[in-house]
């Protein structure tokens, strides 16, 4: 199906088991330890250790490999002298390693060692002898952005956007604010490690990899061991987060693929916590300017927002921060322009909510500084400036509840009784203060395609090529296919992770639910047609109940119908609905916190989020996705900082003591998500939209504003750490 037409009422709209709060179908699974994950597949396997490059820029002049060979268990030490021939590209077309003497980045794996254990691999490691010559390199993207360049992304949206005249309306207007925010380096910091065991039947590769989207990663696979794509197969039915950070092929993958070929054994290859630091993706830091202008009724006449990011020479990948700022608030004078700065250090790439994650730490701040110049409610504000349809693209909105989210979560969270005069409310060795921000996510939607069968015994089972990275994915597939067909949950069985399976879109971007689930709609209204015309019922109007197909007083039990089985299969296409229509989720977040006002601690008390994300598939699930992003907004706003040595081009907090998360201590009990009734029905056929990344768009904005209505320190450098609340209360508070 392409998504050409709106979506009319269908068999979802019942809602008997989508929605609900059901719990988890691979709950007891992952509880007992019988979910398994890459790294636990045992094959008689050999084990690899990645051994990095502990220079940022050079040469290796010598690897000294005598010692490692002697060592109990070794069995092959790959380098660049002995690596096969890869093919190239950025990191999103193929990932070649141990292609040449060349270091580009500290970490850089410039050998593997594999052996009989984990431990022996990991001891041999140890004593390798590499030389270099070090070369000058690009670290920090403060110090170069004299280097910047215009990215360019075929296939993205354009890297820079203007409507009307923003430098004059800018410099004509009574109000303006002109500040500038920085974001730091960040780190996925995922649970489970990234791990592959790579396995080889003649010229067959089966990879069991940590990956959120298989079908792109077997095109990368076999692009870098330029193999045909039919010869490799992808298997992850379980992964242990990601945020972006399995999106794309990694080192372990290609290392174990290449050792398991040479040893013709099973190889697996897993990467410890230190490791990932350097070897895999990360997200870029930002330098954003904004500036926004208005009359002296809040209206916004220009508004313009400029932003730098960095990444390793050839690659084209920007941290695209003013992309919701191209449709977020009216006004007809707009620029925003993103600049890529090329530096010698690790891949950085998608992080949870690419862009707006980061884009709306300025942005709903800057709309702070705005209404406290204009001496007007924050929300007002917002109200004031809500556009009628995009901006930018001059369409309309699929569907947009923001001011809706924010009335409520107003009302919600006791937002009448906030002073906005900063630093008027204390509680002890507290100042406490309210904060809130608007949240935005774009809606994509992705080629996907399922399967599903009805058995003998009535059962349906589901198959497709999509992952769960500890979203819900088996649990709101469950829902679909028993919805659909009228079946109780436990006669519905999904399999996913398996690019046998048929194609599907894979998770991140917010994209996964929606566009695997609307391909099991797709297939389960196949199903439906082919049991309905079986029996000589309309298919438009049977309906499926209990096990039965049933049209007025005529029932059929679908046990009757099946015979040896029956199936049919389904997918989905963007189409000129995701042209034609603008489409977003939205939100507001709404914090309370609380900072000593002498030594500037900030302890956040409580926090709201407000959404609008068309269907609910799963109360509980989509529930938990929403405050998970919260908590990591809370991260952006007061913890995270992946701290660069800018004389050596290495990150030097790269372990989780040191990179610092929010744990169970930061969060207070009182944080709570909720979702306001919606259907989108130029969304999807589900009218669902996406919520895994809503949840922390904006919402360390809410409590950066909050900071300042509590001290008056307006800090614009993340993460708010109690130095710099303490180096702004002087001059503002």
């Amino acid at each position: 199906m392409d998504m050409d037409t709106p979506v009319g009422a269908n068999a979802l709209d019942a809602e008997k088991i989508v929605g609900k709060p059901l719990d988890r179908v691979d709950g007891r699974l992952k509880v007992t330890g019988g979910a398994r994950y890459a790294y636990e597949m045992q094959q008689d396997v050999l084990y690899g250790f990645v051994v990095e490059a502990s220079i940022a820029k050079g040469r290796i002049t010598a690897i000294d490999t005598y010692a490692a060979e002697q060592s109990p268990g070794v069995k092959l030490i790959l380098t660049h002298r002995n690596a096969p021939r890869q093919g190239n590209g950025n990191h999103r077309e193929a990932h070649p390693v141990l292609t040449g003497p060349l270091v580009s980045h500290y970490g850089e794996p410039v050998a593997c060692v594999i052996a009989e254990t984990f431990e022996q691999a990991r001891a041999a490691a140890l004593l390798l002898k590499v030389e270099y010559d070090r070369e000058k390199g690009h670290y920090s993207l403060a110090h170069h952005l004299d280097l910047a360049r215009i990215p360019h992304q075929p296939d993205g949206a354009p890297a820079d956007s203007e409507i009307g005249g923003f430098p004059g309306a800018y410099a004509d207007a009574p109000i303006q604010i002109d500040v500038t925010y920085r974001t730091p380096l960040q780190s996925h910091a995922m649970m489970e490690p990234h791990a592959t065991l790579a396995v080889w039947d003649g010229d067959n590769l089966t990879l069991h990899t940590a990956n959120q989207m298989l079908n792109q990663g077997r095109q990368v696979v076999a692009r870098t061991l330029d193999i045909p794509v039919e010869k490799v197969r992808l298997v992850s039915p379980f992964i242990g987060g990601g945020f972006g950070g399995k999106l794309w092929v990694n080192a372990d993958a290609i290392l174990a693929a290449i050792a398991s070929r040479y040893l013709k054994r099973p190889v697996k290859v897993a990467l410890t916590r230190q490791q990932i630091f350097h070897v895999t993706t990360h997200r870029s830091d930002t330098i954003q300017r904004i500036r926004l202008a208005t009359g002296s009724d809040g209206l916004i006449v220009a508004i313009g927002h400029d932003v730098f990011s960095g990444n390793l020479p050839g690659e084209q990948v920007y941290e695209a921060a003013a992309l919701q700022t191209r449709s977020l608030y009216a006004g007809p004078n707009r620029q925003t322009r993103h600049r890529l700065v090329p530096l010698d250090i690790p891949v950085a790439s998608s992080m949870r909510a690419p862009g707006e994650s980061v884009g709306l730490l300025a942005l709903e701040c800057a709309m702070d500084e705005l209404a406290n110049k204009l001496k007007l409610d924050p929300i007002e504000l917002r109200i004031r400036n809500e556009p009628a349809e995009d901006p930018e693209k001059r369409i309309p909105y699929s569907s947009r509840h923001l001011v809706a989210c924010m009335h409520e979560g107003a009302r919600r969270f006791g937002w009448d009784r906030r002073n906005a005069t900063p630093g008027q409310v204390p509680d002890g060795r507290w100042l406490v203060g309210m904060g809130m921000s608007a949240a935005s996510r774009g809606n994509p939607l992705r080629f996907s395609k399922a399967i599903v069968r009805l058995d003998p015994s009535g059962s349906a089972w589901v198959r497709m090529a999509m992952t769960d990275i500890g979203t819900g994915t088996y649990t709101i597939l469950t829902q679909i296919a028993a919805e659909m067909l009228g079946l109780p949950i436990d006669r519905v069985r999904v399999e996913l992770g398996d690019t046998l399976f048929p194609e599907a879109a894979g998770s991140g971007g917010s994209f996964g639910a929606a566009s695997a689930g609307s391909a099991l709609f797709e297939a389960c209204e196949a199903l439906r047609k082919k049991l309905a015309d079986s029996v000589g019922m309309d298919a438009g109007t049977a309906k499926f109940i209990d096990g039965h197909i049933v049209t007025g007083e005529r029932a059929v039990s679908l046990l009757e119908l099946v015979g040896d089985g029956v199936e049919a299969d389904g997918e989905i296409k963007p189409g000129r609905n995701n042209r034609e229509f603008s489409q977003q989720s939205y939100g507001a977040h709404f914090a309370e916190v609380g900072v000593d006002r002498d030594t500037g601690e900030v302890r956040l008390r409580r926090m709201l989020g407000v959404f609008a994300a068309g269907r609910v598939l799963n109360a509980k699930t989509a529930r938990s996705q929403a405050i998970g992003g919260m908590v990591f907004g809370v991260g952006a706003a007061l913890h995270e900082d992946l701290v660069l040595d800018p004389r050596f081009g290495y990150f030097v907090n790269h372990d989780l003591a040191e990179y610092h998360v929010p744990v169970h201590a930061d969060i207070p009990a009182s944080l709570d998500a909720v979702f306001i009734s919606e259907l989108d029905q130029h969304s999807n056929p589900l009218k669902s939209k996406g919520i895994g990344e809503l949840g922390i768009c904006g919402a360390g904005a809410a409590i950066a504003n909050a900071v300042f209505n509590a001290c008056g320190a307006r800090v614009r450098h993340y993460p708010i750490t109690l130095d710099k609340v303490l180096a702004a209360l002087p001059k503002q508070a």
